[in-house]
């Protein structure tokens, strides 16, 4: 039996993704813990950017919030948050936008404004947009952390929050979309990319243990699965080590 859960899988593979000397536009939750990962292993210069105008953050705990106070002490500046969208963001000045999402579809178009129903009266109202949207369309380039299962990994979306590559070759262009869109999917089950000619989510990389089968029952669409599918290094002691230290400070009554 592995000596680590689906979510550390997951949150490692994420965190190989962002390399040292960028700078990343950091979400909360999942793409927050796997950044601040990254930054305590192997990429001790990746700039992590928070919405709340924190730049540079080097928090020693893993954040509540884009507005706890650990963001702003250990930020090398804080801006305000039209300067943070206005000057770094829409210009293309970050490289890696991490995000995670509620549902997404085929063509990486992700979703955390409504669930069922219609806009007015949905099923659930999720949290929203935030700066996901203009994260999406300017970031060079998109990672998306999400745990992988039918009601995430839906055929189509039912709002459209952030556009990946909306139906398809030639939609981000049309849009005017300046960033790269989704460059990799990290799911608790594996990694998924996309195809350079159809844009269409593919599997290219399974976690230690996870099959192919597993992956396209977990998915609402016949999922591409790439011909040279390849398994996933697991996660090294020092990874885990870290990255449960980090998840700790979470419960160990340290608040902002």
């Amino acid at each position: 039996m592995a000596d680590w859960t689906a979510d550390e899988m997951m949150t490692v593979a994420a965190a190989r993704q962002l390399r040292d000397d960028t700078a990343c536009f950091v979400g909360i939750g999942l793409p927050s813990t796997a950044a601040n990962l990254a930054r305590a292993t192997h990429a001790p210069n990746l700039v992590l950017i928070y919405e709340s105008g924190c730049l540079g953050a080097k928090p020693d705990r893993l954040p509540l919030s884009i507005g706890d106070g650990i963001l702003a002490d250990t930020a090398d500046a804080v801006v305000s948050v039209p300067e943070v969208f206005n000057y770094w963001l829409q210009p293309g000045r970050i490289d890696v936008g991490f995000l995670g999402a509620a549902q997404l579809d085929r063509y990486g178009n992700i979703n955390t404004t409504v669930v069922g129903g219609d806009y007015d009266a949905p099923t659930v109202r999720l949290p929203g947009a935030g700066g996901a949207p203009e994260i999406a369309a300017s970031c060079g380039e998109v990672v998306v952390i999400v745990r992988q299962d039918l009601r995430t990994f839906t055929e189509r979306v039912d709002f459209v929050t952030s556009v990946g590559y909306g139906t398809g070759p030639g939609d981000r262009e049309r849009l005017g979309l300046r960033g790269g869109g989704p460059r990799v999917v990290i799911t608790d089950l594996g990694v998924l990319e996309p195809d350079p000619i159809t844009c269409e989510l593919t599997l290219t990389r399974l976690h230690p243990g996870v099959t192919r089968e597993q992956a396209r029952a977990a998915t609402g669409w016949d999922l591409a699965v790439a011909e040279g599918l390849a398994t996933g290094e697991p996660p090294t002691a020092r990874e885990l080590t870290v990255l449960r230290a980090l998840e700790a400070t979470k419960s160990d009554g340290r608040r902002p």
